[in-house]
């Protein structure tokens, strides 16, 4: 049960500190986000394309306090969708956007937050690709849904993800599960409580199970946002059952987990999109992916111990 412990303390400063200076964490954040700057990571776009693999593209960081600081995170995108036009990449890679970074849980905060996003979504549409709103925290999936369908209204190619672990996900993918939506369904990396969302990893799994049926036989194009074997082979039978082709749907998967596997789903045919981040701020991003292998955080432990 150290899930919720370092979901915890992925909001604590004191832990921060303690675990941006351990001399272990840069090997183990180097595993999970290849670089700090655009220059850093597009060597790794250019390989991981070259392999047949698709991307989307994470600028973490969420701790926004300020209207400048979201306008300084929309200009990164931006930076980002300028770097992907020179190397003609528009088709490969897509972004992923978390709108706290856009400045949604200030004052005025949807407002700024559009205003912020809808430049991102224009600039990917102009180089043939898109944006996709990651969801966050229970108390914010109206406001993100919300702004999606807003956006929807000019770029209906936008896509959102929605979190098997909540409850009402069942029946916001029934909503979103449209012609033309692009719906990513991942378990959740959210400390959420039981009055909202599923604690077990056994009705977790089986809420995935039924959100993924209920998007591939809907009208809209699904994304399989998992590393669990038993998950991408159900979804592989129930994209089957529900008679599409290769190219209707997708798995994801994050960048330094199970490459061998995104490799070979690939080689298979199936579209297979790495979800990679990159950033200074990469601490939040950081601490939910231990929290959600404990492989990941006993290879973080051993980092530590061999480093020190």
């Amino acid at each position: 049960m150290l899930g919720p412990v370092i979901l915890a303390a992925s909001r604590s400063d004191r832990m921060r500190r303690l675990v941006t200076a351990a001399p272990g964490t840069k090997q183990v954040v180097d595993r999970f986000i290849p670089g700090e700057t655009v220059g850093d990571v597009l060597p790794i776009v250019r390989e991981l394309t070259e392999q047949g693999l698709e991307l989307t593209m994470d600028v973490v960081g969420e701790d926004i306090t300020t209207p400048e600081q979201a306008e300084a995170a929309r200009d990164a995108y931006l930076e980002l969708i300028a770097r992907l036009e020179e190397l003609e990449l528009g088709a490969r890679v897509e972004m992923s956007v978390k709108l706290s970074m856009f400045g949604q849980d200030l004052e005025n905060g949807v407002e700024l937050s559009r205003a912020n996003v809808r430049p991102v979504v224009e600039a990917a549409a102009a180089i043939g690709t898109t944006v996709t709103l990651d969801a966050e925290d229970h108390t914010t999936i109206d406001k993100m849904l919300a702004t999606h369908a807003w956006l929807r209204e000019d770029f209906p190619q936008t896509g959102c993800v929605i979190q098997a672990m909540l409850y009402r996900t069942e029946e916001d993918a029934r909503a979103l599960a449209a012609s033309g939506s692009r719906v990513r369904v991942v378990k959740g990396a959210y400390k959420e409580p039981a009055e909202v969302a599923y604690q077990s990893k056994a009705e977790i799994d089986k809420a995935y199970v039924r959100i993924m049926k209920i998007l591939m036989e809907g009208d809209g194009y699904p994304m399989i946002g998992s590393h669990d074997p038993r998950m991408i082979s159900i979804g592989q039978e129930l994209a089957r059952r529900a008679g599409r082709k290769m190219d209707e749907y997708e798995f994801q998967m994050l960048f330094g987990i199970r490459g061998d596997e995104s490799l070979r789903l690939a080689a298979e045919g199936h579209r297979m999109r790495v979800y990679t981040a990159y950033g200074t701020d990469w601490y939040g991003y950081f601490m939910r992916r231990l929290a959600e292998k404990p492989s990941n955080l006993r290879f973080f432990l051993r980092s530590m111990v061999s480093k020190g």
